[in-house]
This record gives C-alpha cells, structure tokens and sequence, in this order.
C-alpha cells in the first residue's frame, strides 16, 4: 500500500508502508494519510504504531488450555 507522507521538512511525499515504518521509527515525520481515517493523523497527536501503552485487562494473546479428557 502506498500512503501519502509529510516530512519535517514540511515536503510531501508517497511511500509503501515498509518504509513508512522506518520513517516513524526514524522520527523523520510530522504527518501521514490513515486509510481508515480518511484522513492525515499528527504523529505527535494521534496514536501511532508502536506507541504502545499500559493494558490491565486479560492476554487475549494466551492460549487458552482445555480440559478435554
């Protein structure tokens, strides 16, 4: 997929998202076009890739044991 881009530099351009990953990892961006936003989210403002955060509820990624005997 190919996202639209805007640089520090305020120049614009178009990426594919491997390299839109390294640019967000490099902190080379200010802005970049979200498909299911239809619209350019604010790397400092919205939430980004990787930015994790702190989840207390339960690991949907466990694998769940079943007793089947």
């Amino acid at each position: 997929m190919i996202l639209h881009v805007q640089y520090k530099d305020f120049k614009y351009d178009y990426v594919n998202t491997r390299v839109l990953d390294r640019l967000l990892a490099d902190g080379s961006l200010i802005e970049f076009y979200r498909p299911s936003k239809k619209r350019m989210v604010n790397v400092y403002r919205d939430p980004i890739r990787g930015m994790g955060g702190n989840y207390f509820g339960p690991d949907r990624r466990q694998r769940h044991e079943t007793n089947n005997g």
